[in-house]
């Protein structure tokens, strides 16, 4: 990896260069792996395995597809697209997911097509070995690329790594078939088709459901999510962190908002001189461009400590309800705020009527004004 890290000037510590480099190397792989094949094949006379080649040649396409890819996402935004071009790389998660589940339909069809009308078997030792060396490779080198697709956040190279596996399994299968055939006569090669070719096709089906989850608009990351709020909630002056919401355009770019609860004395300024040296700490170590809301909360007086425990009081009661926040009790404008966390079952017009109902009839002359929330991260 580092030779190929110094022959294409990439970046080992940035995310495009991890996955362009790890691009270039499986197109290398399948490249010398599709070439191996081809030579065996001719010097064997064995079509099958010259076929196996030609389909690792055309495995080379979905790196290339994701080499492309990352480079397109990495754009500067511009006029048309202010956030960036992160998300074409879910479109190229998308047609490599097209890829896998073309290659699984077509040799489900042709498996099938075998049990019907099966055709004699030409296997030889010499065949089985390669096909057994070139199944190593491309199962070494499918783990190598998930793992790294992970450890980057990299659909792409998860989608490649996931198709170079599938190879390896088919190879397995290729060659267990094979040997049963050798050992008794008895061939199962079309009904391993049909069993493989349907893992190929979940496997499809797997990324494509993910990448389209992605683009309709999935929770935010847990571990980004946890080490944005602790974050916020560590900062001097903030009382709360509350309705986060995160928006993706990319696997490393996000915008995204969050209301945090101060203190009601705090002046403008005082306020500023909090949320400014924050929203570039999160810009910068985060890659988040996060917009604050705020909520005025009074933490000290009686009043406000007995009307949290009577809202505590009816949080415990329902079960719908996950939790509360932004409690104020305005006394200019006679008006009780609050806003409730309710779960996604919940009935919320009925939750959020008998709430103002217990409310009203502990403060009669106060008016009520309640927000239902949802947990969007």
């Amino acid at each position: 990896m580092n030779l190929i890290y110094r022959i294409f000037k990439l970046d080992p510590e940035s995310r495009e260069g991890v996955v362009s480099a790890t691009s270039i190397l499986s197109v290398i792989v399948n490249l010398l792996v599709a070439l191996f094949k081809v030579v065996a094949g001719v010097l064997s006379s064995s079509i099958a395995i010259v076929s196996e080649g030609v389909n690792n040649a055309t495995d080379a396409l979905s790196s290339i597809l994701t080499l492309v890819g990352t480079r397109l996402a990495n754009k500067a935004p511009d006029a048309k697209h202010p956030f960036g071009y992160g998300r074409i790389e879910y479109l190229t998660n998308m047609v490599i997911a097209s890829f896998i589940l073309v290659g699984g339909f077509e040799m489900l069809s042709s498996s099938i097509k075998l049990i019907f009308e099966p055709e004699e078997l030409n296997i030889s030792y010499v065949s089985l070995l390669v096909v057994a060396v070139s199944a190593i490779v491309k199962y070494l080198l499918g783990i190598y690329t998930i793992r790294t697709g992970k450890r980057v956040g990299s659909g792409s190279l998860e989608a490649v790594g996931v198709d170079c596996r599938n190879d390896s399994f088919v190879s397995l299968v290729t060659i267990i078939s094979s040997l049963i055939f050798l050992f008794t006569s008895f061939s199962i090669d079309a009904f391993a088709g049909v069993f493989t070719s349907c893992l190929i096709i979940k496997a499809g089906v797997d990324i494509l459901k993910d990448t389209i989850s992605k683009l309709l608009g999935q929770p935010a990351d847990e571990e980004l999510v946890r080490k944005l709020y602790r974050e916020i909630r560590n900062t001097d002056g903030i009382i709360n962190a509350v309705d986060m919401i995160l928006h993706n355009y990319g696997p490393d770019a996000y915008s995204g908002s969050c209301n945090v609860e101060l203190d009601h004395k705090k002046s403008v300024a005082e306020i500023y001189e909090v949320l400014r040296p924050l929203q570039l700490k999160i810009m910068y170590d985060y890659h988040v461009a996060m917009v604050f809301g705020i909520y005025a909360v009074d933490n000290d007086s009686d009043d406000s400590k007995t009307l949290r425990k009577q809202i505590a009081s009816f949080v415990q009661k329902h079960e719908h309800v996950k939790s509360y926040h932004a409690i104020y009790s305005d006394d200019i404008s006679n008006t009780i705020y609050c806003d409730l966390v309710l779960d996604y079952e919940a009935d919320r017009a009925k939750e959020c009527a008998e709430f103002t109902e217990y409310l009203k009839e502990l403060y009669p002359t106060k008016l009520i004004q309640v927000n239902i929330d949802t947990e969007f991260v």
